[in-house]
């Protein structure tokens, strides 16, 4: 199997905490073909996709250790053909490069996507959750989106809460997210003008949504293959911070799912595999839907070390069995075709 990532730069992984170089480590470990480019290196060469990619090179014993392998690792850089490969992994960051989907049109037939193009461009902000019909607010807490800075405060008022959470409708890792006070409220409207307001005079949409108690005590990141969760944990805050993401200094502990929390995850599974998501990350407090995470989940490295497993080995176990399917119903359409040819 011939796996590309699409993600950040190679220079840029974290050794010994990058969910995506658990995935690579892992391809090669099998010795599938790895590559991974940026959404930048994204061309059209002779009316063909390409990419600038950087391959990794074969090894003889791959080291057990991720940063180990990261060290030893040998890549070179080589201009490919993304229709040659038998996967293509989706793990760039957020905000979507629409651009980049544009390019991936063009091979979605050929090659399995993961995510799923339509699927992306329906998940890749924190509007998705809208999409579970929660009228009552039994999964999802109360949210709202807008960019009328006049509207949004008269939520806040009119809020029988205390407290609320503000943050960029594209932020990811925490980036942006504030915890807002009705005691504070004349901070409020610098705060939305700062939020929407965009250097060039264009505006952003924000999301204003219901603090749920508890919160403070962080929140649980839920992995979730093919509509099952395959693994979780608890982020807890740090002491000065009250965004329990890793990357913004929150720790992790171990997390059994509750029964709400199976349940959540049983409700929104089928949907989740309908729109081709099949690796997804969602974020729950209180057992309600924050947050879904389409693009490049993580997690996998931390739950690993707490749990002394290897999550990383069911979601390429899945890929490999996409593959082979993919396979069979092509040699099947392919020896059917010629049995209509040779009557």
């Amino acid at each position: 199997m011939n796996i590309c990532f699409l993600m950040y730069p190679w220079e840029e992984i974290d050794p010994e905490n990058d969910t995506s170089l658990a995935l690579i480590h892992e391809c090669v470990k099998r010795n599938h073909g790895v590559a991974l480019c940026t959404p930048a290196n994204l061309t059209i060469r002779n009316s063909v996709t390409n990419a600038f990619c950087t391959v990794l090179g074969r090894m003889d014993k791959v080291p057990s250790s991720l940063k180990s392998f990261y060290r030893k690792a040998e890549i070179r850089e080589e201009m490919l053909p993304l229709a040659g490969f038998d996967v293509i992994f989706m793990r760039a960051n957020p905000p979507l490069d629409p651009i980049m989907l544009n390019f991936l049109d063009s091979v979605k037939d050929d090659v399995f996507i993961v995510n799923s193009l339509q699927g992306l461009r329906e998940a890749n902000n924190k509007l998705y959750t809208a999409a579970f019909g929660d009228s009552h607010d039994n999964i999802i807490p109360t949210t709202h989106v807008s960019k009328n800075k006049n509207y949004l405060v008269k939520q806040i008022k009119e809020s029988k809460a205390d407290k609320m959470i503000l943050k960029p409708l594209n932020g990811f890792g925490g980036s942006g997210v504030i915890l807002i006070e009705k005691s504070a409220m004349s901070n409020i409207k610098s705060l939305l003008d700062f939020y929407i307001s965009s250097s060039d005079g264009s505006s952003n949409y924000v999301i204003l949504q219901e603090y749920i108690e508890g919160a403070e005590q962080g929140d649980v990141r839920i992995l979730i293959l093919n509509g099952e969760p395959i693994g979780a944990m608890r982020r807890i805050p740090g002491s000065d911070d009250h965004r329990s993401n890793v990357s913004a200094g929150g720790s992790v502990a171990k997390h059994t799912l509750t029964k709400q929390e199976k349940a959540l995850c049983k409700q929104i599974g089928p949907k989740l595999v309908k729109d081709g998501l099949y690796f997804v990350g969602i974020d729950v407090i209180g057992g309600k839907l924050v947050e879904v995470n389409v693009m490049s989940p993580g997690g996998i490295t931390y739950m690993n070390k707490v749990y002394k497993t290897k999550i990383q080995s069911k979601i390429i176990d899945f890929i490999e069995s996409k593959v082979i399917d993919k396979l069979q119903a092509f040699d099947r359409r392919s020896r059917l075709r010629n049995e209509v040819e040779n009557a």
